[in-house]
């Protein structure tokens, strides 16, 4: 697996070497600066959480040309078919299965809420564009609505197959990829800021945080029972475990996609041809397993913590593909994005509120749906670390669902579009 890019670019750092280190050394400061060694960085991450900047900052780097993070090899393949299944893995391992279905119906309730809010905002974002600003949906706009509405009710590799499926023209993708980034890390920007304050709006909402907070000191006091200075065989054996689990996954993956592919009608519209789609489910399901085995006393020796380690570099590799000024490309792309996140919004906050569920609900409901496994388990552990396994869950479960609830809503837009 090669990791030097071989695409000719004009940033200033062209080696993802070079880049792999840039990353690194970013993180580090940024967590270091969120430890507060000075009153003013103290006092700066109270109101910036660190893991917003582990966006903006390698976006930052992207826009000013310092690096090429559209050309590099960094996320694809290193941080996303390496790194995201591996702290999937690790992640899963942990997991109290039974602690998380005692957080009860209300969860699945505000979930779902999340994913009919995302097909309802792309049909009320296309209605009202076509009545104040009809150039913004004409001709195949609704095509990369629908891959829009792959990545937010699944992820990437939903948005690609629905790509594929409705042949998506490759401008257009990037386009709509711009729209997703953007709104996507908007969103997560909102919910790490309100996760910080979950206590006091859920006292003023009147929510019922009891499952929460029972799972959360269930989970406290069994680290604190079992907790543990690792050695040097335990990180070794998170690592293999970890890897071990992602090179059997791929190893599997791909004949199975092929099988799939070729033997089952509905495959590429459920994306079971994808061998990515396989290494995630594959991933969780092993970490899943794991988890009922004497493994998930690796959690004791930090697995979680080197599978959050993981997932923040996959975040900065996400936010290094980010360019802020592609973002007045096409503005009535923009306002697409707004009208539709705005609806999903409304429509999980309004699920929540008839339920009286927490903000974790809403947070982790949402995540899962417009971030999938990638981002809710970093929304989850905004509010607890031990919360991490149920956006994983959820951020899964949006996988599986993305592609199919996608597929309908671009037929819906396709006869709004009257094509």
């Amino acid at each position: 697996m090669a990791i030097e890019s071989t695409v000719p670019s004009s940033a200033l750092i062209t080696s993802d070497i070079v880049l792999f280190g840039l990353i690194a050394a970013t993180l580090g400061v940024i967590f270091w600066l969120a430890s507060g060694p000075t009153p003013f960085w103290k006092k700066f991450f109270t109101w910036v959480p660190a893991l917003l900047l582990c966006y903006f900052v390698p976006a930052l780097y992207n826009t000013l040309g310092l690096i090429d993070g559209e050309n590099s090899s960094l996320y694809n393949p290193v941080a996303s078919r390496v790194l995201l299944p591996a702290a999937l893995v690790l992640l899963t391992l942990s997991i109290d299965l039974k602690g998380i279905l005692r957080l009860g119906p209300k969860l699945l309730f505000v979930f779902v809420a999340g994913t009919l809010g995302i097909v309802l905002g792309a049909i009320v974002s296309f209605q009202l564009m076509e009545w104040v600003w009809p150039a913004a949906v004409a001709g195949d706009t609704w095509r990369g609505m629908a891959a829009l509405a792959g990545s937010w009710i699944g992820g990437g590799a939903n948005m690609v197959a629905m790509r594929e499926v409705y042949e998506v023209d490759a401008t257009l993708f990037g386009q709509f990829a711009v729209v997703d980034v953007a709104m996507a890390s908007a969103l997560m920007a909102t919910l790490l800021f309100l996760a910080h304050r979950s206590a006091q709006i859920d006292a003023r909402s009147g929510a019922d945080t009891r499952a929460i907070d029972e799972m959360k000191a269930r989970m406290a006091a069994y680290e604190a029972a079992n907790a543990r200075i690792p050695t040097l065989t335990d990180l070794m054996v998170i690592v293999g475990v970890a890897f071990g689990v992602v090179g059997l996954a791929h190893a599997v993956a791909t004949p199975l996609a092929a099988l799939f592919g070729a033997n089952v009608a509905m495959a590429a519209q459920l994306s079971l041809d994808s061998a990515f789609v396989w290494v995630v489910l594959l991933a969780t399901a092993a970490g899943l397993g794991l988890s009922f085995t004497r493994a998930r006393v690796l959690e004791c020796a930090g697995a979680s913590k080197i599978g959050t380690v993981f997932l923040y570099f996959l975040i900065a590799c996400i936010g290094m593909q980010m360019d802020f000024t592609k973002l007045f490309d096409r503005l009535e792309l923009i306002a697409i994005g707004v009208i539709w996140m705005s609806v999903h919004v409304l429509v999980i906050w309004g699920a929540a509120r008839l339920v009286r569920a927490p903000l974790f609900y809403v947070g982790v409901g949402s995540m899962g749906n417009v971030g999938a496994a990638a981002s809710a388990p970093v929304i989850a552990a905004a509010f607890h670390p031990t919360l991490a396994p149920v956006g994983v869950l959820l951020g899964t479960v949006g996988y599986a669902t993305g592609t199919l609830v996608a597929y309908l809503t671009g037929q819906i837009l396709r006869l709004m579009a009257g094509q």
